[in-house]
């Protein structure tokens, strides 16, 4: 269990609260506005009334001692900037920031935090990619170039051989093959795949998405 701090709870800030706490960690959450305190209050281990713009008041609360710290303060981008200064100044090494735009990702950036984060953006890529390619259904970007994905087969794959489905002369890892509650690891080739298997599969973006046209039926 880790202790995380989410500063801003509108709707954003508060997903991620919920979240963190539904993963079973210790959570505060800080806003300065009394109604969005309220509203998270019974749902995480602190919710707290404060001004996280000043230095003293994150001091008081503890915050370098948090694994992580996310600055979910998106309109005021003065007070997301302050707020990310005293955190550094605190010595808080973890911490991830929402920006509002491109000159708050670029001053941001130059603060040298953890990483920037675009949740409208973020949201458009993921929409787009899957109705792009409906089989994946999650994916996780390591870096510009390498994505890990998770595919569900369909029925026109039933019965096709693991080796023939999937190519990992280019790069590509297939990490695991999830068979209902099963998990397998170490895939044979030979192994016959089911509809509604799920593979979970890492490699380059360009080779996934050629990958990806073979789990689309005709």
């Amino acid at each position: 269990m880790a202790l995380f701090a989410v500063i801003g709870l509108g709707s954003f800030g508060a997903t991620v609260a919920l979240e963190l706490t539904q993963l079973k960690h210790d959570v505060i959450g800080i806003d300065t506005e009394k109604k969005y305190v309220e509203n998270i209050s019974d749902e995480i281990s602190h919710a707290v009334i404060a001004d996280a713009t000043d230095e003293h008041v994150l001091e008081e609360l503890n915050i370098k001692n948090c694994d992580a710290v996310v600055v979910a303060i998106g309109d005021n981008i003065e007070a997301s900037i302050l707020c990310v200064l005293h955190l550094k100044n605190l010595g808080v090494e973890k911490i991830m920031a929402k920006a509002k735009s491109k000159s708050h990702h670029m001053i941001l950036s130059h603060l040298g935090i953890s990483k920037i984060i675009h949740p409208e953006e973020d949201m458009g890529i993921r929409v787009a990619q899957s109705l792009s390619y409906p089989m994946v259904r999650r994916y996780m970007a390591l870096n510009n170039d390498r994505y890990i994905v998770k595919i569900e087969v369909e029925g026109h794959l039933q019965g096709s051989e693991f080796k023939s489905v999937i190519d990992h002369t280019h790069g590509v890892q297939t990490l695991l093959l999830q068979r209902g509650s099963h998990v397998i690891y170490d895939i044979a080739p030979g192994t016959l795949l089911q509809e509604h298997d799920i593979l979970i599969v890492e490699g380059p973006v360009d080779i996934l998405r050629k990958l990806s046209s073979r789990f689309i039926s005709a």
